[in-house]
C-alpha cells in the first residue's frame, strides 16, 4: 500500500486516526494506543506481503530475544558479545537470503561456470530498514545507550511501525524509547504533522511523478544524444530527491500526528559543497547509521592512513550493497568511496578555498554520474548513458530530446528550485512580517486543501506512480 494511494490516504489513514485517538490512556499509558499502532502496522504490511509480515514479526521476536539475553549478560562481556553476534547473525543472515542469495548464485555460475538454478526469492519489502532498526536497538543495548524493553509487544511497535515502515527514515530505538512509553499529543502538533505530510505528498505526487515519467521516456528511448542523457541526469537527480525526502517528509508528518518526532532525513543536499558534505545532507539516517555501527567500531578516523581508508572502503562497499543486490550499486558505493577519499586525503584544503557555487557544480556532477549507476539495470547500460554524457553521444541533441526539453523545462526549473532553500526562506521572511503573518494564517490552509485536492484528482486519473526505495 502506497503512501501515495486513494486506499491509503482516505481509508486507511482516516481509519486508524480516528481508532487511535479513540483508545484511551489511562494516566498517561500509550498501551492502548500502541496496539492499534501494531495491528494497523501489521495490516498495512500484509496488504502488500501477506506472507512475509510473519518474517517481520520473526525477525521482532529475534531482536527482543537477543536484547533480553545482551541485557542478562550485562557484566559479562563475553556473554554479550555472544548474544549481540547472534542477534546480527539473524538479523544480516535474514537480510542476505532473501535479497543476495540469486546475486551470490548468479555470480558463482559466472565464475565458476556452473548452472546452479537461481531460487527467484521475492524480496520482502522493507526489510533493509526493519533490519537496521533492530540491530540499532541491540547494538545499543550491547553499548548501553539503552535499557532493555522487557515488552515485545512494545518493541514490535517500534520495529513495524508503518509510517517509516516500507522505506524509512531509519528510526533508531533510543530515539523513541521515551515515546513509546509516554507520549503528548497536541492540537498543535498534528496540525504540523499533517501540514508535513500533504507537503510531502505532493512532493512525492506532482514532482517527483512528473520527473519519473520523463526518466522512464529516456529508457526507452533509442536517442542517443548528449542533450537526452544530461535531461535524463537532471530529471532523475530531482526524481529521486522528491520521491525519497518526499516520503520522509510523509513518514516524519505522520509520526507527528501520532506523537512521535523522527529525525531529519534531508537537508538540501543538492546545495552540498562536497561529497562528504553531501552524505552529512542525504538520506541521515543511513549514512548516520553506518557511521555510528560501522565506521567507528572499524577505528573511524582515529586510525593510520591506510586503515583510515580501508575503513571508507567497507563502509562504502557495504552502502552500495545495501541499497541492491547488484554490481552497479557496489560500482556505485565504490564511486563515492573514491571521491571521499581524494576529498580527505588530496583535495580537501583546496575545496574550501574554491568559490561555493564552484565546488557545488562539482558535488553537482558527481552526483549526477552516480545516479547513472544506481538506476542503471547493469554496468555497461550505466557507462553509455555517462559517455553519452560527456564525449560518445551521436549528436548533441536530437528531435525527441529537443521534444521534451520544451515538455519539461518548467517541471525541472521548478523542482530544481524547490530542491534549495530559497522557497523555504521566502516563506520565513514573509512570515516574519506582521502583514505577511496574517497572510499566511489564510492562505497556508487553503493552499494545503488544494494541493491535496490536485494530488486526488492526479491518483485518481491513475497516473505513473512508482516508489524507488520499495526494491531496498
Amino acid at each position: 500500500m502506497l503512501f501515495s494511494s486513494i486506499t491509503f490516504l482516505y481509508y486507511f489513514l482516516p481509519v486508524v486516526t480516528a481508532l487511535y485517538f479513540i483508545a484511551p490512556m489511562p494516566r498517561g499509558s500509550t498501551a492502548a494506543r500502541n496496539a492499534v499502532l501494531l495491528l494497523a502496522s501489521v495490516t498495512f504490511y500484509a496488504w502488500g506481503e501477506p506472507v512475509y509480515v510473519l518474517l517481520m514479526l520473526g525477525q521482532a521476536l529475534s531482536g527482543w530475544i537477543f536484547g533480553l539475553l545482551i541485557d542478562r549478560a550485562r557484566g559479562n562481556r563475553r556473554l554479550a558479545r555472544a548474544a549481540l553476534l547472534g542477534s546480527i547473525i539473524a538479523g544480516i543472515g535474514g537480510l542476505m537470503f532473501f535479497k543476495y542469495t540469486d546475486f551470490l548464485i548468479g555470480n558463482v555460475n559466472s565464475l565458476f561456470g556452473l548452472s546452479v538454478g537461481a531460487l527467484k526469492i521475492a524480496l520482502p519489502i522493507g526489510i533493509s530498514f526493519y533490519t537496521f532498526q533492530i540491530l540499532s536497538y541491540d547494538f545499543d543495548l550491547y553499548l548501553g545507550k539503552t535499557s532493555v524493553q522487557r515488552n515485545f509487544f512494545t518493541l514490535a511497535t517500534y520495529v513495524t511501525l508503518f509510517p517509516q515502515l516500507i522505506a524509512g527514515p531509519i528510526v533508531r530505538y533510543v530515539d523513541v524509547e521515551r515515546e513509546l512509553r509516554s507520549r503528548s499529543h497536541t492540537l498543535a502538533d498534528f496540525a504540523s504533522g499533517a501540514r508535513r505530510f500533504i507537503v510531502g505528498l505532493g512532493k512525492k505526487v506532482l514532482i517527483a511523478n512528473v520527473l519519473g515519467e520523463l526518466v522512464a521516456v529516456y529508457k526507452s528511448s533509442d536517442e542517443n544524444s548528449a542533450l537526452f542523457a544530461w535531461l535524463y541526469a537532471a530529471a532523475y537527480s530531482l526524481h529521486i530527491y522528491f520521491d525519497f525526502s518526499g516520503y520522509s517528509d510523509m513518514a516524519i508528518g505522520m509520526g507527528r500526528m501520532f506523537g512521535f518526532k523522527f529525525l531529519e532525513n534531508f537537508n538540501y543536499p543538492y546545495i552540498a559543497d562536497s561529497i562528504t558534505d553531501f552524505w552529512r545532507r542525504w538520506h541521515i539516517s543511513l549514512s548516520s547509521w553506518f557511521r555510528d555501527y560501522v565506521y567507528i567500531p572499524l577505528g573511524g578516523n582515529r586510525v593510520k592512513p591506510a586503515r583510515h581508508m580501508f575503513n571508507i572502503l567497507v563502509v562504502w562497499f557495504l552502502t552500495g550493497f545495501w541499497h541492491g543486490a547488484g554490481w552497479n550499486f557496489i560500482v556505485w558505493g565504490m564511486f563515492f568511496a573514491f571521491w571521499l577519499l581524494v576529498e580527505k586525503f588530496a583535495l580537501g584544503k583546496l575545496l574550501k578555498k574554491l568559490p561555493r557555487p564552484v565546488s557545488r557544480v562539482y558535488v553537482l556532477l558527481c552526483v549526477a554520474v552516480s545516479w547513472a549507476f544506481f538506476d542503471a539495470p547493469d554496468i555497461p547500460s550505466a557507462a553509455r548513458t555517462v559517455t553519452s554524457m560527456f564525449a560518445g553521444a551521436d549528436s548533441l541533441a536530437g528531435r525527441e530530446s529537443l521534444y521534451y526539453l520544451r515538455s519539461y523545462a518548467a517541471p525541472l526549473i521548478a523542482a530544481a528550485i524547490g530542491a534549495t532553500p530559497l522557497p523555504a526562506t521566502l516563506i520565513g521572511k514573509l512570515g516574519r512580517a506582521r502583514a505577511g503573518a496574517a497572510v499566511l494564517t489564510v492562505a497556508e490552509p487553503l493552499f494545503l486543501a488544494a494541493l491535496l485536492v490536485l494530488v486526488t484528482a492526479y491518483l485518481v486519473d491513475g497516473s505513473f506512480n512508482p516508489f524507488i526505495y520499495f526494491r531496498f
